[in-house]
């Protein structure tokens, strides 16, 4: 069983992977996806989206990270792919998932899912473009507007060369609508012979037994339900393990909040600071109580040095 930290953009950047993976019990993680247009992006900007290139493609704790790529230019996504495995991504993702409209706009993300030979046609560039030893993976939904072509992408994509497939069970305009589609999941294992990650609505330990029972599959991608209950893969693999499931305590919960403060603050803006704490702290009020009450007092709160006070965070410390 494999246990991955979904790549969501906006959200898990290379600070919340730092404190997410710290937990335990992931076993790898993904970038934010990296938008390819039509020219080979540069270095820099691999390692601006994905620091931990620059540490063996790892987190600080160890956990492996792999680079998502997000676009419709199978030559172009080749070679920033090729770059990637230069850099140091020992697998290269390839995002046919991202529902935004934005990025749908520019043919990027489920768009394509509506396009299952270029799904094909892009994988199989990128397969020949890395190394034989790095896998080539895919992450996608159950279609644009219907789950019907859910079986012809996955097939394309396994044809292509997928290593493995994640199949968020949603379609596109279900957006993050429950219920997630589990049913559809042994549909889709039974068309393809690689791996097929179960990913969309696991928010507990009871969740994910549901969720296997309905898919079939052990693995599994954790995105928003990891980031509200932190300690939740961590209960997983215990409770797949057969151990006691303890649950994560808000006053466990402060010193993760309180580095996630201080790499916020000595990485970004003053001006955006505060509102990526919010973001976070929002989605963890769904588990613990007295997040709430802390994101009452946070709400309006702009200044550095009076949200490190609220966090029990000196200003000399996240300076």
């Amino acid at each position: 069983m494999q246990i991955a930290l979904a790549p969501m953009e906006g959200l898990v950047d290379n600070i919340l992977r730092d404190v997410l993976t710290r937990v335990g019990g992931i076993d790898w993680c993904v970038t934010e996806f990296i938008r390819v247009n039509d020219r080979l992006l540069t270095p820099a900007y691999f390692h601006k989206l994905a620091p931990e290139l620059l540490t063996g493609a790892r987190t600080a704790a160890g956990v492996p990270l792999r680079v998502q790529l997000l676009g419709s230019d199978p030559v172009c996504l080749a070679e920033n792919a090729a770059l990637a495995c230069e850099l140091g991504s020992e697998v290269v993702d390839l995002n046919f998932g991202c529902p935004a409209k934005t990025v749908n706009k520019s043919r990027g993300g489920a768009v394509l899912l509506k396009e299952p030979e270029l799904l094909n046609e892009i994988v199989e560039h990128v397969r020949r473009a890395v190394p034989k030893h790095i896998p080539v993976t895919a992450k996608m939904r159950l279609g644009f507007d219907s789950p019907d072509g859910a079986l012809v992408c996955a097939t394309a994509l396994a044809e292509g060369g997928a290593a493995h497939i994640v199949v968020h069970a949603r379609t596109k305009t279900d957006g993050y609508k429950p219920p997630a589609h589990w049913e559809w999941i042994p549909r889709v294992q039974e068309v393809v012979k690689v791996p097929v990650f179960a990913n969309g609505d696991i928010w507990s330990v009871e969740d994910w037994r549901r969720c296997r029972e309905i898919s079939g599959v052990e693995d599994i991608m954790l995105g928003r339900g990891l980031v509200s209950r932190p300690d939740l893969a961590r209960q997983i693999a215990a409770a797949r393990a057969g151990e006691e499931v303890v649950q994560m305590s808000w006053a466990e919960l402060q010193p993760m909040l309180q580095d996630f403060w201080v790499q916020v603050v000595e990485q970004l803006t003053p001006r955006q600071a505060p509102g990526r704490l919010k973001q976070w702290l929002a989605m963890l009020t769904r588990n613990y109580p007295e997040a709430v009450e802390l994101f009452t007092a946070l709400r309006r709160e702009t200044e550095l040095d009076a949200v490190g006070h609220l966090l029990g965070v000196q200003r000399t410390e996240a300076a």
